[in-house]
């Protein structure tokens, strides 16, 4: 299993971003996805979540409303749109899926939010 975030970046306030992570080495349509995020010194929290069909989709209160996560099933990939970025969203973003009683990460992106 293989999972390969993209996007990431220095933004100014106000701005977007759109993350992706591609995956292999499982079966991806069959799996949902998700996004979290983590700063220095804080627990990794949960962003957004995506069922396998992409038809049910599940946000963290701070995030609604500006964040959207959808996925490609054909492409291997989740997609997590972000606007209206505040430095508060400055963090490490991570998409996870969990097979079986196992959770894999990818290695993360780095988002920066500042003037």
């Amino acid at each position: 299993v293989q999972l390969v975030e993209s996007g990431g970046g220095l933004v100014q306030p106000g701005g977007s971003l759109r993350l992706s992570c591609t995956a292999s080495g499982f079966t991806f349509r069959s799996y949902a996805m998700s996004w979290y995020r983590q700063t220095p010194g804080k627990e990794r929290e949960r962003v957004a979540e995506i069922n396998r069909a992409g038809s049910k989709l599940d946000y963290a209160q701070f995030v609604k409303g500006r964040f959207t996560i959808s996925r490609d099933n054909d492409k291997n990939t989740v997609y997590l749109q972000m606007n209206s970025l505040t430095p508060d969203d400055t963090a490490v973003y991570y998409c996870k899926t969990r097979l079986g009683f196992v959770d894999y990460w990818g290695q993360g992106t780095q988002v920066t939010v500042s003037s």
